[in-house]
């Protein structure tokens, strides 16, 4: 009996999509679920005369792969991923290949790598993006590890992945340990920005403009032949444009509480763990965090009630602005992803390819649109680009969308209208592209009450010194310094 080129365990949406993306590019595929009806009914079902092998153990899935034996887990973070590597371990040999192809956070992937191939084995943390479509059809796959393990599930990978324009595959090796979770973390988290950011031009125009959804459908429609050409752009006008069998509009009939699964948090802890300004993928997750308290919303609104003055200015400027404001902040989240990967990369030793990651998520991602081709360029022209707002197009273009940015930040500020994540963009680039900040006021204050010591403008950086302020206060100074 021919072995299979792969295994794949646990039989969900995802999961079987991936099987059949697999068997489609013309591998052999065995499969194992641990209710193993759900084998059963998949290989009688939608795998029918496929070259697809059901398998009902473990030990017979094992059995069943070719050498190096390759497994793809396809099952929920967390301890199940422990618990199924534990059972795997004993029935593996020298050099298989274990893959976690669930949305697991990166520092156990880097603790599992380690543990895995202190057994003789290989191990892959892969993300994976794009939903069910993408499974099926291709999607963006961000694989890390142990890097002995790439050449062998090179050819799988790339063959089932998104392809880009020019047929280049959207998933290349990441890095070391737990780099591609962590690429796909930070993928996550931009995603959470780039969603809640159309969600406020949407709430602009819905309620400042007082647009109706056909409208916006249109608005949307136009927005996705240009610069903000993306899945999620394309995605929001098709809501706004479905109707029901009644011919109401079902995106009026949702409840407005946001769910989330954590990776965004995820992404927003690691910026602080880093000590890196994530400021608009932080807003994104605190503003589901606040929809999530719909009853108090209610109240307060009671409490605090508010008119949203009507709008009599030029609507289509306005529209035009909007654009504008919504592609700056969308430039300043990936410059925001970035500077978390750059730097994460320095804590963790990890070497990133910071344009092939813009090409990785190019094609079959949530993220994936036109504008990241650019990102891709600028990292091409220099690798070591220290932020993307440095690169000269991405500089040329933010000058050229400020004063819209600026114009609807006010007006929404005016208008009681919150745009968490928009304002917070540009309040972070005005922080970033300002010489002198206020943090020596906030220094001497922790000087102060806390002796915590400062630099001074007029000594060598390094140099600390210790003021007291008070008089009595003597000359003893904490012993650690924290910019």
């Amino acid at each position: 009996m021919k072995k299979a080129d792969i295994g794949l365990i646990g039989l969900a949406v995802m999961g079987e999509n991936l099987v059949m993306n697999m068997e489609s590019k013309g591998f052999t595929v065995a499969v194992y679920n641990r209710t193993t009806a759900k084998v059963d009914s998949f290989v009688e079902g939608r795998a029918k005369g496929k070259n697809i092998i059901g398998t009902h153990s473990l030990e017979e899935l094992i059995d069943s792969l070719a050498k190096p034996r390759k497994v793809f887990m396809m099952i929920k973070a967390g301890q199940a991923v422990d618990d199924m590597i534990e059972q795997l371990i004993p029935l593996m040999e020298e050099g298989d290949i274990i893959i976690d192809g669930g949305n697991s956070h990166f520092p156990d992937t880097i603790r599992r790598t380690a543990y895995v191939e202190s057994k003789g084995l290989l191990y892959i943390g892969c993300g994976v993006s794009g939903g069910e479509e993408g499974a099926l059809k291709g999607p963006s796959m961000m694989p890390g590890g142990s890097p002995k393990a790439w050449p062998s599930v090179k050819p799988i990978l790339q063959a089932i992945c998104a392809k880009v324009e020019d047929g280049s595959p959207c998933c290349d090796w990441v890095g070391e340990n737990g780099a591609g979770h962590f690429v796909k973390m930070v993928h996550n988290g931009i995603e959470y920005g780039d969603m809640q950011l159309i969600c406020e031009a949407y709430q602009l125009m819905r309620d400042g403009l007082g647009m109706s959804n056909e409208e916006m459908h249109e608005v949307f429609d136009d927005w996705n032949k240009g610069e903000l050409d993306s899945y999620l752009i394309q995605i929001t006008s098709e809501i706004l444009g479905y109707k029901d069998e009644n011919g109401e509009s079902t995106v009026d009939y949702i409840l407005d509480t946001a769910g989330q699964k954590g990776t965004g948090k995820w992404t927003a802890i690691a910026a602080l763990d880093e000590g890196v300004p994530l400021t608009l993928i932080g807003e994104a997750v605190f503003a589901r965090c606040l929809s999530a308290i719909k009853d108090e919303r209610v109240k307060a609104s009671g409490i605090f009630p508010k008119t949203i003055p009507g709008f009599d200015g030029d609507r289509k400027a306005m529209i035009e602005d909007l654009r504008k404001a919504l592609y700056a902040s969308k430039i300043i989240s990936y410059a925001q992803g970035y500077m978390l990967m750059r730097d994460a990369a320095k804590s963790y030793g990890w070497n990133l390819n910071y344009g092939g990651i813009a090409l990785m998520w190019r094609g079959g991602c949530i993220i994936r649109s036109v504008f990241l081709g650019k990102i891709k360029e600028a990292y091409d022209k220099d690798p070591e680009l220290s932020n993307l707002l440095m690169d000269d197009y991405f500089a040329s273009v933010i000058k050229e969308l400020v004063p819209s940015w600026r114009r609807i930040a006010s007006c929404a500020a005016l208008s009681g209208i919150p745009m968490p994540a928009m304002s917070s963009a540009l309040s972070w680039f005005d922080g970033f592209t300002t010489a002198s900040l206020p943090a020596n006021l906030l220094q001497a204050q922790r000087d102060y009450f806390g002796a915590h010591t400062y630099e001074r403008l007029d000594a060598p950086r390094g140099e600390h010194f210790h003021t007291d302020w008070t008089g009595h206060g003597g000359k003893t100074s904490a012993s650690t310094y924290n910019a």
